[in-house]
């Protein structure tokens, strides 16, 4: 389009200057070969800066329009401003950097050549900086609306598969709860109060389950919004917690390796959800058998998830727990899991980490047996 709008404007100025017509009409005849060339060339199957090339001819015909006019640089100044308006929209920083030199060139030798007085020779130490100073503008406002752009294609993106999440994940407990209040209902005379009991407390666990999630959604948004969560801290032993969380995903083929009198200060809630989100974790992109263990050394306890999978790959470590990472991660999952456990854990003042386990995968959570007093 800028090549087109000069050439437009050189056959214009061929009605205003006759006596230039020659030069308005090989200057058009490029510009109008440049627009075909920009036009017509595959750009999307070469590299991505291929189209810095077309500053070549651009600076070439600006250089000429220069010399045929005997100096006139006002005329091409405005193009060397939308040349680097439209470098700013398109390419990064460093490109309008490598084609200050070209253009200084085109802008200068011109007038060199044809004898122009020093002052405005030196019209290019105001005219190039102000043209660079633009495109770097544009540049930085560019890159920062793409940011934007991009953050919202990966909030619709995830919000799309959360929702899809929500709802797989209620619509099982909540059949659950629907067939156990069914069955109470047309055979309850005839349960036993063993089955019976049987019947309640699955429906129970199933609820919690419910509540489980809703938790975590609210964790989510207290840690994105508000920055902190409010722990209620008690005694809890680690094994009864790790024993109701494997409760809430229904594992029977998780071997736990705990003392039953390891004990440790935490938030029973956030605990289960650290645990259930590991363990869910390693049953969803892992292999059996899924092993949980414990151990207490100094003033922290250890607490171990390991897997016999594949692992995670060395490349992707580095986002293993981001928000919204894509790394490991099924049709059901949006990245979340990992990114709550490690909240959580810091919220109790302490760490979680990964390591290959040779085969398979390891999360260790290493928590204070006594969380720091800024713990809220």
């Amino acid at each position: 389009m800028l090549f087109l709008l000069a050439g437009v404007l050189a056959i214009a100025g061929t009605g205003t200057q006759p006596d230039e017509a020659k030069e308005l009409l090989i200057i058009a005849a490029a510009d109008f070969a440049s627009a075909a060339l920009a036009w017509l060339l595959p750009w999307r199957r070469w590299p991505r800066y291929s189209p810095l090339l077309l500053c070549l001819p651009a600076l070439v015909t600006l250089a000429f329009s220069t010399w045929a006019f005997g100096g006139f640089a006002t005329g091409t100044g405005p193009f060397f401003v939308l040349l680097f308006a439209w470098l700013g929209l398109h390419f990064p920083p460093w490109a309008i950097a490598v084609m200050i030199p070209p253009a200084a060139v085109a802008y200068i030798a011109p007038l060199v050549v044809t004898h122009q007085p020093p002052v405005v020779i030196s019209s290019a130490v105001i005219l190039l900086p102000i043209v660079a100073g633009v495109a770097a503008l544009i540049a930085n406002q560019v890159a920062h609306l793409r940011e934007a752009r991009e953050q919202i294609h990966q909030i619709e993106r995830w919000r799309a598969a959360l929702t899809a999440m929500l709802a797989h994940d209620v619509r099982s407990p909540l059949t659950s709860v629907q067939l156990a209040l069914g069955t109470l209902r047309t055979d309850d005379r005839r349960l036993s109060p063993g089955r019976k009991e049987a019947i309640i407390e699955a429906a129970l666990r199933q609820t919690a389950r419910i509540n489980r999630l809703a938790a975590g959604l609210l964790d989510l948004d207290r840690v994105d919004i508000r920055g902190a969560l409010k722990l209620d801290l008690q005694q809890v032993r680690l094994r009864h917690a790790v024993d109701n969380a494997i409760g809430y995903l229904n594992a029977e083929d998780v071997v736990i390796k705990i003392n039953p009198d390891l004990v440790l200060s935490a938030d029973p809630q956030r605990l289960e959800q650290i645990l259930v989100n590991l363990t869910a974790n390693a049953l969803r992109h892992g292999k059996l058998p899924v092993i949980i263990s414990g151990e207490w050394t100094g003033e922290v306890v250890r607490i171990h998830v390991r897997d016999h999978g594949a692992g995670v790959p060395d490349s992707q470590l580095p986002y293993l727990f981001a928000r919204f990472n894509n790394i490991r991660t099924s049709a059901g999952s949006v990245g979340l899991g990992l990114w709550i456990v490690h909240e959580l854990v810091r919220a109790h003042g302490g760490d979680v980490s990964y390591g290959h386990a040779n085969p398979g995968a390891r999360f260790t959570v290493t928590m204070p047996v006594t969380p720091p007093s800024n713990a809220t």
